[in-house]
């Protein structure tokens, strides 16, 4: 098993939330996971992380859409963190906008960090791809 010692999941959706983290303890070496409903929770949890100066997670995975700040908007806050650190930003989604890939290339352009574009649902061999280290 692969050794990730901390992974947000960012989901409004309870279904999808426990799906992801189920195959993270089958496929992953005990990782730390935390769950928020929308990206201004996680925005806020990764902020305090920062201003305790402690460990940011390695690995993120996105929703799009969620209520009060989508995964567009959490995006668009998180790349303006000073984190040295590459950071996995897998994004889900179920939607079939080709204006979402867009956007996904977009971004990808304004950060060093590491985004995936990924349709829901997941599967464990997708995962085990999707959690390598930045």
């Amino acid at each position: 098993m692969r050794k990730i010692n901390s992974i947000y999941i960012i989901d409004d959706d309870p279904i999808t939330v426990f799906g992801i983290q189920k195959i993270l303890q089958l496929t992953l070496d005990s990782p730390e996971i935390h769950t928020f409903s929308n990206g201004k929770l996680a925005i806020e949890g990764i902020m305090s992380l920062l201003q305790n100066h402690e460990e940011i997670p390695e690995v993120l995975f996105l929703d799009i859409n969620m209520p009060i700040m989508d995964g567009w908007q959490f995006l668009e806050e998180f790349i303006k963190l000073p984190i040295d650190k590459k950071v996995r930003v897998n994004i889900l989604t179920s939607s079939i906008d080709p204006l979402d890939k867009q956007n996904w290339r977009k971004y990808e352009t304004m950060t060093h960090h590491t985004l995936t574009f990924n349709n829901k649902p997941l599967r464990k061999e997708h995962i085990l791809e999707i959690t390598a280290a930045a």
